[in-house]
C-alpha cells in the first residue's frame, strides 16, 4: 500500500503539469502581451506629459487670459454664431440637393426609395376624399329630408 501512494501522487503531479502546460501561452502570445505592456506604458507616459503641460500652460498664460478676459466673450460668441450659421446653411444646401434629387428621381421614373410610400399615401388621400364626399352626400340628404 505504501507503494501505491507515490505513484499516485506521481500520476496526479503529471496531470496537474499537463494541465498547466496546455494553457501556458505560446511565443506568439508572449510576445503580443510584451507589445500590448510596451504601448500602453508609452500611452501612459504619454498621457502624464499631456496632463502636466495642461497645467502648466495654463499656470503660465493665466495672467494672459485673465488680462484679456472681457474680449474671450464677444469673441467666442462672434465665432459661434458664425460657424453655426455655415454650418446651418451648409446642411441645409445639402438637404434641398437630396430632396430636389429624389424628386427628380421620382418623377422620372428611377423609383428612388420610399417613393412606393408615396403612392400608399396618395391612394390612402384619394380613399379619404371619396369616403368624405360620399359621407357628405348622405348628410346632405339627411338634412334635406
Amino acid at each position: 500500500m505504501a507503494e501505491l501512494r507515490p505513484v499516485h501522487q506521481r500520476s496526479s503531479v503529471t496531470s496537474f503539469l499537463r494541465k498547466i502546460k496546455a494553457h501556458t501561452p505560446d511565443s506568439a502570445q508572449l510576445l503580443g502581451l510584451l507589445a500590448l505592456f510596451i504601448f500602453a506604458s508609452i500611452l501612459i507616459i504619454l498621457t502624464g506629459l499631456t496632463v502636466t503641460a495642461t497645467i502648466l500652460g495654463f499656470i503660465f498664460f493665466m495672467p494672459l487670459i485673465l488680462v484679456s478676459s472681457p474680449v474671450w466673450f464677444p469673441v467666442g460668441t462672434v465665432l459661434f454664431v458664425t460657424i453655426a450659421g455655415f454650418l446651418s446653411a451648409c446642411s441645409f444646401g445639402a438637404v434641398a440637393v437630396a430632396g430636389l434629387s429624389w424628386t427628380y428621381r421620382y418623377f422620372n421614373g428611377m423609383l428612388p426609395a420610399g417613393s412606393d410610400k408615396v403612392a400608399n399615401v396618395r391612394r390612402r388621400i384619394y380613399n379619404t376624399n371619396t369616403y368624405v364626399k360620399h359621407y357628405a352626400m348622405e348628410y346632405g340628404v339627411k338634412m334635406i329630408a
